[in-house]
């Protein structure tokens, strides 16, 4: 059996920390700005930590 390849587009959009968890960008921050305040956008620059309900399906595509 061959080895399972990385999904690219995984591995572009999700970083593994040291501990094992997902950091992911949050959405809402590529158009439509100028009606968000300065605050809502400041906090949508910051990384979160992806929700565990997702973790173990992405961390097999990624190949983790």
């Amino acid at each position: 059996m061959s080895k399972m390849k990385t999904k690219k587009a995984i591995k572009k959009r999700f970083k593994v920390t040291g501990t094992g968890k997902l950091m992911r960008c949050k959405q809402g921050r590529r158009h439509i700005l100028t009606k968000k305040t300065s605050k809502r956008k400041r906090h949508l620059k910051k990384q979160t930590v992806m929700s565990e309900s997702f973790v173990k399906k992405y961390k097999r595509l990624a190949c983790v």
